[in-house]
């Protein structure tokens, strides 16, 4: 935000925009009084139902509907995704699937992880884990091989076990 230090200037805003369809980003600087179009927008709970080749099909909970998206459209949020995974929330416009929202937490199971080091530390230490979806995070030094930890879909931080 800006200050124009002339007489009856008013505030100017700078905002970073994203097309949720092309992704591109616009920056615009605006006076505090310009006015901003509403947009119309839509939000539906829906479940990832299964994935077929670079194509990945969600279904509405409540009519059923089924929204395919290429793998390109939602790369950010598949180092969370795993089948038949309940909680995401769709932004819809005009019948065609905007985003995709995901939980702010989701539980993965761990697939590999360095082994622990033994000997006492005053310290917490961390090691690095490769989970079911191939998200590699920090856990803690005592975390092994094929337990489930709940992951923060936001910070990817390792929030503790199931």
């Amino acid at each position: 935000m800006q200050n124009p230090s002339a007489r009856g200037g008013s505030s100017l805003y700078k905002m970073r925009f994203r097309n949720l369809v092309t992704q591109s980003k616009t920056d615009v600087v605006m006076k505090g009084e310009d006015p901003m179009e509403e947009v119309d927008v839509d939000t539906i709970d829906v479940d990832f139902a299964y994935q077929n080749g670079d194509e990945y099909t969600f279904m509405d909970n409540e009519t059923y509907e089924q929204y395919d998206l290429p793998k390109n459209e939602i790369e950010n949020i598949l180092p969370y995704l795993v089948e038949e995974m309940v909680g995401i929330r769709a932004l819809i416009q005009d019948g065609q699937v905007l985003t995709l929202l995901m939980p702010d937490v989701v539980e993965l199971e761990i697939i590999e992880c360095d082994p622990s080091i033994k000997g006492a530390s005053a310290t917490a230490r961390t090691k690095s884990a490769t989970l079911s979806t191939g998200l590699i995070v920090q856990v803690a030094e005592y975390m092994s091989a094929g337990e489930v930890v709940r992951v923060d879909t936001r910070t990817d931080d390792c929030l503790g076990r199931v």
